[in-house]
């Protein structure tokens, strides 16, 4: 069985070539708890040696925080063997009153307030208070942050759609062109956003936070096509939905950033009865599914504790059988016709 995991997937038409497994790091940045530093370092540790070389991160995370930490770890790790990815969009600076700062939605974090700005000037700041926070001179690709609806109002999204169109893609365009950076994309957290707002640019890649997961393939035809057809590779950002699907239905129950609502829960208690019918864990079915999608490149699940990332890591490569994927399609758990991932031989991985 050909291992998923030290597989690596060429994006559109650049010079990238990204693992199939990399870690997302908003957990990092403490987004459902706090992390003591040393499991921080701990849980990036356990990721390399166990054969991690992709990161993500964002200036969002933490408000800085995870960019720290994990520019921390890397810095000290040879240059050549890791691929790093950021984002871009916002800027950070001190707050007025730092001791009265409200760091939310992050339980803990840094004590640094966010301006959005998708302008040249705005994207080449954030790209360099990115490459001193992580204390690395280069990146391999970033990412425009949160242009939806869900963080801007009408007026403030128009404005800032008009400022990355206008000149901001010029800023990404002259990063790369210059080979400062491999390759460029945009956060997706909304399917709407994803056929429509993100195929308006041109674009290497999309960051898909949570348009297709194992839980919801409502945008197999729309958006996953559209990138496709406009050959716009795919990054898979959280393949356990936020949580619901790292935890299951007994757990914390996290989905789409927030407390899942009654028919997502019995959704994935569905799921997990087939998973027990067959010995499949419900992480691995989560982890292998969306890889499985042609425009798919890899997926960057996140993890705030070792045992979390070697999970994950063991995960990638479960043996999974045909059956459980045609059984979760009889039970109209996912689409008929969505790519699902078993060899010849029937056996996932």
């Amino acid at each position: 069985m050909d291992s998923l995991f030290h597989s690596r997937r060429k994006v559109a038409d650049t010079s990238l070539h990204l693992p199939a497994f990399g870690m997302g790091t908003a957990h990092l940045g403490e987004l459902y708890g706090t992390v003591e530093e040393s499991v921080s370092q701990a849980t990036l540790a356990a990721g390399w040696d166990g054969g991690v070389r992709y990161y993500d991160t964002a200036p969002w995370y933490g408000r800085g925080l995870s960019e720290h930490r994990l520019g921390g770890f890397l810095r000290t790790k040879p240059r050549d063997e890791f691929l790093i990815t950021t984002k871009v969009g916002r800027t950070l600076y001190r707050p007025a009153d730092p001791r009265a700062f409200d760091r939310g939605p992050w339980v803990g974090g840094l004590r640094f307030e966010v301006k959005f700005d998708y302008s040249y000037d705005g994207i080449m700041r954030s790209y360099e208070q990115a490459l001193q926070r992580l204390a690395l001179d280069t990146v391999d690709a970033l990412v425009i942050h949160d242009l939806d609806s869900g963080f801007h109002d009408e007026e403030a999204l128009a404005a800032h759609t008009k400022d990355l169109s206008e000149t901001g893609m010029k800023a990404l365009g002259e990063l790369k062109s210059s080979g400062d950076i491999a390759a460029f994309g945009m956060g997706i957290n909304m399917k709407e956003q994803l056929a429509d707002l993100a195929q308006r640019v041109d674009l290497d890649f999309a960051l898909v936070a949570m348009p297709y997961t194992l839980i919801d393939q409502d945008s197999l035809h729309t958006g996953m096509q559209a990138c496709i057809e406009r050959n716009v590779s795919v990054i898979i950002g959280a393949p356990f939905a936020s949580g619901i699907l790292a935890t299951g239905s007994a757990g914390a129950a996290h989905y789409n950033y927030g407390i899942a609502d009654a028919g997502v829960v019995e959704k994935v208690r569905r799921i997990e009865a087939v998973c027990a019918s067959h010995g499949v864990s419900l992480q691995a079915a989560a982890l292998q599914f969306p890889l499985s999608h042609p425009a798919a490149v890899a997926i960057i699940p996140g993890a705030a504790k070792p045992e979390e990332l070697k999970a994950n890591i063991a995960s990638v490569d479960a043996e999974i059988p045909a059956a459980f994927w045609d059984d979760l399609k009889s039970e109209d758990l996912i689409v008929a016709d969505a790519p699902v991932p078993f060899d010849a031989e029937g056996v996932g991985g």
